[in-house]
């Protein structure tokens, strides 16, 4: 590898919106504001964004998802084939849903070579310093498949069984890393909720509830994510985000990872896994024992995204210990265990606490890492 990712500090990508982005996207939305005057807007906020990254001590940067409403519906809704539509419901979270959009397939899924993110990743990587990585984040193809209802598909190429769409996403996805690749992009992440979805057995029941047939799944999907890797250039990066919902500070899955550790840490070709574990939902770190000694790393997410409370240095690092005995301290870095934002509306903290928590993960790695 010419690049050295994930950091010993590290990030998962999304950053609370400034205000001045909140206003432009409603100015834009009500007809008041242009396309470019919108940019405009975000190409600022993105300037200002990244320098307060590299202050912050980071090796890396996002742009904050600042240019996207959903962190997943964005992406998808611009692959060929593929609809963000109104609907009568939306994702339930613990005592709130989001907006009333859902996906669907029309036609055959492909990767256009004009993905608006790629543009975005150009702009991020003419912005950053000297010295900092650029880093962008999309959904992996396993939340495509896993987020679709069972009326979702309404195309014949794909019949009625959904996993029919699994090889042309796997192109597409290929497709996807190669044109981020020749747009410079060396470390790119694919940010995953099924996998923390297939450790919940209540959503494990939704899922069956919409068509998907969850046993084997985990492996089906190993395979999945491993063909959308395949041919990928040896010098560039890419590691997966596994999360538990994160939209205005609520969640969605609980479990610990046992049930995917296996499959996930030893039969996936991610180099690095960002893990949550800033509370119980996500049980113990036993699973760590599944990750192959002597590659790959697990970012361990040990400050919580979805408030202002900062944690104690003396606590973290006592976990970052009970971690380290079942996986190597040196395969080990750590992060929050999500974005701030994963979608525009963010979670319920400050900018503020959002930047305290970002240098007290800088600070607190490089007492453990040097």
């Amino acid at each position: 590898m010419s690049v050295s990712p994930p950091f010993r500090a590290d990030i998962v990508g999304s950053f609370l919106r400034p205000d001045s982005v909140h206003s432009a996207r409603a100015e834009h939305e009500a007809g008041r504001l242009d396309d470019a005057g919108l940019r405009a807007v975000e190409d600022a906020a993105i300037r200002d964004l990244v320098a307060e990254e590299a202050a912050s001590g980071l090796r890396l940067a996002t742009d904050g998802e600042f240019r996207r409403a959903w962190w997943h519906y964005d992406f998808f809704s611009h692959l060929d084939g593929v609809d963000l539509v109104e609907s009568d419901h939306g994702i339930q979270f613990t005592g709130v849903a989001t907006k009333n959009q859902v996906l669907r397939v029309t036609e055959s899924i492909g990767f256009p070579a004009d993905h608006p993110m790629l543009g975005h990743f150009a702009f991020l990587r003419e912005t950053v310093p000297a010295g900092v990585l650029p880093k962008i984040s999309i959904p992996s193809p396993t939340v495509l498949h896993f987020r679709l209802d069972a009326d979702a598909v309404v195309t014949s190429r794909y019949g009625e069984d959904h996993e029919a769409i699994f090889d042309d996403v796997a192109a597409a996805y290929r497709a996807a890393v190669r044109a981020f690749y020749d747009a410079g992009c060396r470390y790119l992440q694919f940010d995953d909720t099924a996998w923390a979805y297939l450790c919940s057995p209540v959503e494990l029941q939704k899922a069956a509830e919409r068509g998907i047939h969850t046993d084997g799944l985990a492996q089906r999907y190993a395979e999945l994510i491993n063909a959308a890797l395949d041919g990928r250039p040896d010098d560039m990066v890419i590691t997966t985000h596994v999360c538990r919902g994160n939209f205005r500070s609520t969640w969605i899955s609980s479990g610990g990872y046992e049930p995917v550790a296996e499959p996930l840490l030893a039969g996936t070709g991610y180099d690095g896994y960002f893990l949550e574990y800033d509370t119980e939902r996500a049980g113990g770190f036993e699973p760590l024992r599944h990750l192959p000694h002597g590659e790959k790393t697990v970012v361990l997410g040990l400050l919580t995204s979805k408030d202002g409370e900062l944690e104690e240095t003396g606590a973290v690092e006592r976990r970052i210990e009970e971690a380290a005995a079942f996986a190597p301290l040196d395969q080990l870095a750590l992060s929050t265990q999500c974005g701030f934002a994963s979608t525009e509306e963010g979670n319920v903290l400050s900018e503020e606490q959002q930047w305290a928590k970002v240098r007290r993960v800088v600070e607190i790695a490089d007492r453990v890492w040097g």
